[in-house]
């Protein structure tokens, strides 16, 4: 796949397909549109009790877009990944654009874990997360989706299904269920933007929900 821009990516999303590559090492890039989609609640994932005992014990905190390019590295640095260069350079170029996102999350102050993906209208495609220290991908992912239920997003893709999401309360959906969500998502005019919350508000609110 040649000549693959942000535009074109965006627009690739828009219709709801996505690149990946076959390994970091080949330059090649695929279109993906699996018959299955992957998706987490937004505003508020399940957490289970040893989540939010780990919450509970405190020195977590989150930021928004402070360690973009770590946080994509990191998600990359793993026995096999689909992650090549090029899509390295056009999260990069997103990034720069205003529309990829990364969530770092850290435990008194290392960086613990994180996740990023791209946001358009109401609509956000995870691409990677990784975890640091235990329990640091999914409390990136109880962050993300408490700040997209704040910040008025519809769907929050995972691209796959994959039995840590399951845990978390992500399913599979159809492609055509899929597109009708993603449709009605684009529509809606959110920005993931503001203040995260702290540690002991998201237990709060986590606790409130289970």
């Amino acid at each position: 796949m040649e000549g693959l821009t942000p535009q074109l990516m965006l627009r690739a999303y828009a219709a709801g397909i996505f690149p990946m590559a076959d390994a970091a090492d080949d330059p090649g890039l695929h279109w993906i549109d699996p018959p299955f989609r992957g998706v987490l609640p937004v505003g508020g994932i399940h957490a289970s009790r040893s989540l939010r005992r780990s919450l509970r014990r405190g020195g977590w905190s989150a930021t928004l877009n402070a360690r973009f390019e770590a946080v994509v590295d990191a998600c990359a640095d793993r026995p096999e990944t689909w992650i090549n260069a090029p899509l390295r350079g056009l999260y990069r170029e997103l990034h720069a654009m205003g529309f990829a996102h990364s969530l770092e999350v850290w435990r008194e102050g290392e960086l613990a874990g994180g996740t990023f993906g791209i946001a358009l209208g109401g609509a956000w495609f995870g691409e990677s997360m990784f975890s640091a220290r235990t329990d640091g991908s999914k409390l990136a992912l109880l962050w993300l989706s408490h700040q997209l239920g704040r910040c008025g997003f519809r769907l929050f893709d995972t691209q796959f299904s994959t039995p840590h999401l399951e845990s978390l309360g992500g399913r599979e959906i159809s492609r055509r269920a899929y597109r009708a969500a993603l449709s009605s998502a684009l529509s809606v005019p959110a920005s993931l933007s503001g203040p995260l919350p702290e540690a002991a508000a998201l237990l709060q609110e986590t606790t409130q929900m289970s």
